[in-house]
């Protein structure tokens, strides 16, 4: 993975951390590919043609096919409920943390288990909008502990380029909710 800094946006996502044992290592490319789980690359493809679903929706808007455009936009939302449930059956309650900010390049969250820089972890993140799951390998780069909790930074190391770019869409997606509120209040 190319080394690149993206920002990153306040926002809580569900999680997966797996520490992996002391003097592990990162899967190959191909191992790591192998290991990924069905619903998340069926997610990830879900995501893509709803990209191109939206372009054929705008089309269809000014071409005003309103009742083809509500059956489409049903057939969607009956699609996304499933799949939302199919990777719902991959989060694992034992491992489940909230990120209190994430990005395409690292995440935050906080944990009562602090761990130390440079643990190497399997991380599952499941991203609302797009409603999608990310599976990816990932190190910690550092843990603040005050108190009983724990603020961990993480930085991913092994993340399909696919899946980089559906982080960078969330991260916008929740950056222009927030553009978007902002403008609201300072209309009132």
């Amino acid at each position: 993975m190319v080394e690149q800094e993206f920002f990153t946006v306040q926002h809580a996502l569900t999680i997966n951390i797996e520490p992996l044992e002391r003097g592990a290592s990162f899967p190959s490319e191909e191992v790591f590919e192998s290991e990924i789980p069905v619903p998340f690359i069926v997610a990830c493809e879900f995501s893509h043609l709803d990209q191109l679903g939206d372009v054929a929706r705008q089309e269809l808007k000014n071409n005003d096919f309103k009742n083809l455009i509500q059956l489409l936009d049903s057939q969607n939302t009956k699609l996304n409920m499933l799949l939302n449930f199919m990777l719902s059956q991959q989060d694992d309650p034992k491992q489940r943390h909230q990120t209190e900010s994430f990005g395409a390049s690292q995440f935050t969250y906080v944990s009562h288990h602090p761990l130390e820089a440079g643990t190497l972890l399997r991380v599952k993140l499941f991203l609302d909008n797009p409603p999608a799951a990310i599976y990816c390998y990932a190190h910690v780069v550092s843990c603040q502990t005050e108190d009983e909790h724990s603020l961990i930074t993480v930085k991913y190391d092994l993340l399909r380029e696919s899946d980089q770019d559906l982080l960078i869409k969330a991260a916008l997606h929740q950056q222009q909710k927030l553009l978007r509120r902002r403008s609201l209040e300072r209309n009132k």
